[in-house]
């Protein structure tokens, strides 16, 4: 059983210096997943949020009677930024704690208990080193950049196709902004990728 806050026994169970440290980052681990699992539900459920604002938004434009309804085009790339970029700080999170366990906790670990970093905590790396990996990683990376960014691109274009021209400079600058967003995190969203496999760095 690894230990935790509700076991206020562990103290007195621990003896010396290299006992209380196991206890510590056998702590901290726990701790980690806890919040990496947080996350992850978190992250997950932003793309069904960002689906259903989607769908909202949409909704609204064609069964709306204003005659500018080709405007609510141009929240979307809004709703796509602010959930995007809540979406890849997250995702980039979860990468980041398992990055720290896989090449920072396990060797603290490893020198307690005279064991190889590649021994502890198996599933860390196992679940990172099967041949589909990369393919899988591909795969969500197009899924991310359809849902966060060529969405938004294209209600773009339909407002633009919509808008009766010529259009007034504010909105043409707010266009060309949001275009310029989409862009920009469509970029973080690659970067933040996490494409590698195994123990890598």
């Amino acid at each position: 059983m690894l230990p935790n806050d509700a076991d206020p026994s562990m103290e007195k169970k621990v003896g010396g210096t290299q006992e209380w440290l196991l206890w510590i980052h056998l702590n901290e681990y726990v701790k980690l997943k806890d919040e990496q699992i947080t996350r992850m539900r978190f992250r997950d459920n932003l793309l069904y949020v960002t689906l259903m604002a989607f769908g909202g938004i949409v909704s609204y434009a064609i069964m709306s009677e204003h005659s500018q309804y080709y405007y609510a085009f141009l929240v979307l790339p809004w709703v796509c930024l602010i959930l995007g970029w809540t979406y890849v700080i997250n995702d980039e999170k979860i990468s980041a704690i398992g990055r720290y366990i896989r090449l920072r906790l396990v060797d603290k670990l490893g020198k307690l208990v005279h064991k190889q970093p590649d021994t502890l905590f198996g599933w860390e790396i196992a679940h990172r080193d099967d041949k589909w990996r990369k393919s899988r990683k591909y795969f969500q990376l197009f899924i991310d950049e359809i849902v966060f960014c060529l969405s938004g691109c294209a209600s773009l274009l339909l407002f633009w196709f919509l808008v009766p021209k010529p259009v007034s400079s504010g909105i043409l600058y707010l266009f060309v902004a949001e275009w310029v967003i989409l862009l920009v995190l469509g970029g973080w969203i690659f970067i933040y990728a996490d494409l590698r496999k195994g123990r890598s760095k």
